[in-house]
């Protein structure tokens, strides 16, 4: 980071922010706060907005949950891609 980008401040990438968001629902989530199902819908639709920008997908094209494996949650996100 430059001098002059850390006085002015600077735009922060889409991915960036998308990753941002993620790390804190899973800080949030691990605390114990609430539910995995709660943020799950919210976090497939920014996902879906996020992706669209770039590359034509629906709704129902990406599948977010969250697995137990053994003293792990797995947050897995899949998503579909339209065929080139």
């Amino acid at each position: 980071m430059s001098f002059l980008s850390f006085l002015l401040g600077e735009k922060k990438k889409t991915a960036a922010v998308a990753k941002e968001r993620l790390q804190i629902i899973l800080a949030h989530e691990r605390a114990g706060s609430s539910p995995p199902a709660d943020y799950l819908p919210a976090l497939q639709r920014e996902l879906v907005a996020v992706i669209s920008k770039y590359v034509k997908i629906g709704q129902d094209d990406i599948k977010v949950s969250v697995e137990h494996q053994d003293n792990l949650e797995v947050l897995e996100v899949k998503i579909e891609l339209p065929q080139t």
